[in-house]
């Protein structure tokens, strides 16, 4: 994670953004520090890595590269206003023990691949390019899935799908093109398909450590879905970074030793 200490929001590269409405700076550090009390309470070991004056967007870890077996595929942005992240995420990669990996083609970290068992499902149609699919395919030696974003309101995977275990998912239909609607109906016709409301707030933009989801606190039939599949959602708003086109799981990215 990344404190966000230096979150605002001066340039638009997503339609959640606008630089003309007034941003908080210390309710969003409020808010992020909240979710980070919760992956603390929860038991998880969570790592930081320190935030740079004039990168806003920082705090939005999930996209600072993919991490499975110890190996971190590093990021490389689509956007000049987010391209320094990479190489500042990579250096921290490797300070802490990982095998880095430096990108050839643009991808955007977890924000574009997300983990279900041994699968990766891989996005691509606004940031991460469909030939990073083969290259993190090779890095890892696992099945890459791509699946097509069609709704720029939905820019990364990670807005229109939530692992929820090693086996399911929830996502929101009208994110896809159809083909890819078709794979997932197809692999995962026990998922849950959440609502316009609730995507429309970055309601899948969670994590889930298989039983326990965080997620955003106003996703109120989400909550409801999880709770009758027998999972725990536990609520954090995070109203304030949402201004930057981010929730849950864009501040969150996964270390997978």
């Amino acid at each position: 994670m990344c404190k966000p200490d230096y979150f605002t929001v001066v340039y638009r590269i997503n339609p959640w953004m606008d630089p003309a409405l007034p941003t908080d700076t210390s309710l969003a550090v409020a808010q992020w520090q909240t979710l980070y009390d919760t992956y603390v309470g929860l038991g998880f070991d969570v790592h930081l890595i320190d935030p740079i004056d004039g990168l806003p967007d920082m705090v939005y870890a999930a996209n600072g590269g993919f991490v499975i077996d110890g190996i971190a595929y590093g990021a490389k942005f689509t956007y000049p206003q987010r391209q320094p992240e990479g190489p500042a995420y990579m250096d921290w990669f490797g300070a802490n023990g990982f095998d880095v990996r430096e990108p050839v083609e643009i991808n955007e970290g977890e924000g574009d691949f997300l983990l279900v068992g041994d699968v990766i499902l891989a996005g691509t149609g606004f940031r991460s390019a469909s030939n990073s699919h083969e290259e993190v395919s090779t890095i890892y030696g696992r099945t890459v899935i791509t699946l097509k974003l069609v709704n720029p309101s939905f820019y990364h995977l990670d807005t229109a799908i939530a692992v929820l275990d090693d086996t399911n998912i929830a996502y929101l239909p009208s994110a896809f093109d159809e083909p890819s609607l078709a794979i997932l109906r197809s692999r995962y016709p026990d998922a849950v398909i959440v609502t316009e409301e609730d995507a429309a707030i970055l309601g899948l933009n969670s994590y889930s450590d298989g039983y326990n989801v965080v997620i955003a606190a106003k996703a109120k039939d989400f909550e409801r879905q999880l709770t009758e599949r027998g999972y725990n959602p536990i609520g954090v708003d995070l109203s304030e970074l949402l201004l930057g086109g981010g929730g849950v799981k864009c501040c969150t990215l996964e270390l997978r030793r």
